[in-house]
């Protein structure tokens, strides 16, 4: 980074803990002036000029020097960004933010550095244009000499650094970069990609025989919503909560990445990831007159939720758009043995199983406490799991199964079912007459209703049941039948919850007895708990 940056950036000295690391080039340069930790507040039409103030440590700042800045970061989450020592960063939640200054911003770590090489990217080129316009608007000022080429979309600086801003439309766009190593990758607005690939692709690009003074990041900004909202909220919203740090973790198995067999490091954890949620209340450029908070607030209620509040638990055209996070989610706690409990199971090898368990309070509320989410499970094992997991629980009244394990392929033997009731794992058959998949979804909507009675709704989640809570709130509606669910969406928990809340349980009223329950090759009791 050259004298005149160092002279035009008003940067904060205090930095969280575990950032040092990122930024041990910038306090060899004389130590005028220390590391960033916040970003761009959110101004589209120009970079924000302000004079220098008297944020900064004195002991690390030459004032005199200074005569303007480029910007002046908001506190809060913004200065989480900019200084966060994470390998994979999500800076995102509500419009207003400052996302776009921010991602714009956190190249200029390592832009004026000889081997800096950066990869800036949207998802079309139309939507690239608006973020060359605002970088060509700020890089010529906080890096005198720095150029900008139109023929390979580069700013090159005198330095050596180069940072790329282009396009990945289609997932075989990623082909370009092959062979081609970054130490520094942005994704703007990451919902705009539908599915992992590109994402996942470039990360093995990521790569830089200097990264021991540079480091290596991904960085990506967006609003929940859009074709990838699912997976994007997988990676980083489920995970962990806001603003922590966690290891990455596979989003389809919910297992740690970690360093291969063979490797030096083998079974260590890979890499961290962290959320860092965005608000327009964080930005004052924004918020101060009201306006844009009012714009928001004229939003239908999905999009309101999203832009306004950034909720992740809604997403447009989702199915259940009355789950609320802070309203169906609490805290673990010791269920009482007077509680009937009962479970329900959705199965399937190739892709996944999905069981969760019920306990019935005696205001006829629905507690679910447990959840097990796996895949490549057989049946025998399946009920080996189960029975583990129960073996503390006191009775479980009865479980609910898909009724098409019952089903038999000739003589070929039992079937899964009775596989999983000759292990003593028993189960009855679940409901699946004409109208049972609407009647079982309209079920599910009037238990999240809070009842007027016991101001409470009429089921809620444990904290622990992760799997259930993420994929609830974004299993969409069926664009051909908008009374049912998308079936070709990840469904297998949603179907165990709608099995067992058409038992139709009660908290003392039941009909099942498991002692009478017949073993061998019978099929389980046709009946549900009327």
């Amino acid at each position: 980074m050259s004298e005149d940056v160092r002279k035009q950036l008003e940067l904060n000295a205090s930095l969280p803990k575990g950032s040092k690391k990122r930024y041990k080039k910038s306090r060899s340069l004389k130590k005028k002036i220390s590391e960033p930790t916040e970003s761009l507040p959110q101004q589209e039409s120009k970079p924000v000029v302000e004079k220098v103030h008297a944020q900064v440590k004195p002991a690390d700042f030459d004032v005199e020097a200074a005569q303007e800045i480029i910007f002046k970061p908001n506190p809060g989450p913004q200065t989480n960004f900019l200084s966060a020592s994470e390998r994979e960063v999500l800076y995102g939640g509500a419009a207003g933010g400052g996302k776009s200054y921010a991602m714009l911003a956190d190249p200029l770590h390592g832009l004026g550095t000889p081997n800096f090489s950066g990869l800036l990217v949207r998802h079309t080129t139309e939507e690239l244009r608006e973020l060359i316009q605002k970088s060509q608007e700020l890089y010529p000022k906080a890096i005198p000499g720095i150029k900008w080429s139109e023929r390979k979309s580069q700013w090159i600086t005198p330095q050596g650094g180069r940072l790329w801003m282009s396009y990945l439309d289609k997932d075989m766009d990623v082909t370009r970069y092959q062979g081609q190593a970054f130490n520094w990758i942005g994704f703007d607005e990451l919902t705009q990609w539908p599915s992992p690939y590109a994402w996942d692709y470039m990360r093995s690009r990521l790569r830089s025989a200097h990264s021991a003074d540079l480091g290596l990041y991904m960085r990506a900004t967006t609003n929940p919503g859009g074709n990838g909202h699912g997976w994007v909220k997988k990676m980083f919203i489920d995970p962990s909560p806001s603003s922590l740090p966690f290891w990455a973790t596979n989003i389809e198995t919910g297992d740690t990445i970690r360093f291969p067999k063979g490797h030096s490091r083998e079974g260590e954890p890979l890499f961290r990831r962290r959320f860092i949620p965005a608000s327009l209340f964080d930005n004052p450029y924004l918020s101060e007159s009201g306006d844009y908070e009012a714009m928001l607030l004229s939003l239908p209620e999905h999009q309101r939720k999203q832009l306004l509040e950034g909720n992740w638990d809604i997403n447009e055209g989702a199915a259940f758009p009355e789950f609320n996070r802070k309203i169906h989610v609490i805290d673990p706690f010791e269920i009482p043995d007077s509680w009937p409990r009962f479970r329900a199971c959705d199965y399937g090898y190739g892709s996944f199983t999905g069981v969760l368990w019920f306990a019935v309070a005696p205001s006829e509320q629905l507690v679910v406490y447990r959840e097990l989410y796996c895949s490549k499970v057989t049946a025998t094992d399946l009920a080996d799991m189960i029975l583990e997991a129960e073996a503390r629980d006191g009775t479980i009244r009865y479980g609910v199964l898909d009724s098409s394990l019952w089903h038999k392929r000739g003589d070929t033997g039992p079937s899964l079912a009775e596989q999983m009731n000759m292990k003593g794992c028993r189960w009855r058959p679940s409901d699946r007459s004409r109208g049972s998949r609407v009647s079982g979804k309209n079920e599910i909507h009037r238990r999240l209703q809070v009842d007027e009675h016991t101001e409470e709704p009429r089921l809620v989640f444990l904290s622990t049941c992760t799997n259930t809570i993420a994929q609830i709130p974004v299993i969409p509606l069926d664009k051909k039948n908008p009374e049912d669910v998308d079936t070709n969406a990840e469904d297998h928990l949603y179907d165990a919850l709608r099995y067992g809340i058409m038992t139709r349980p009660r908290s003392s009223i039941w009909d099942f007895n498991p002692a009478k329950q017949n073993s061998g090759f019978q099929m389980s009791d046709p009946n549900f708990g009327y």
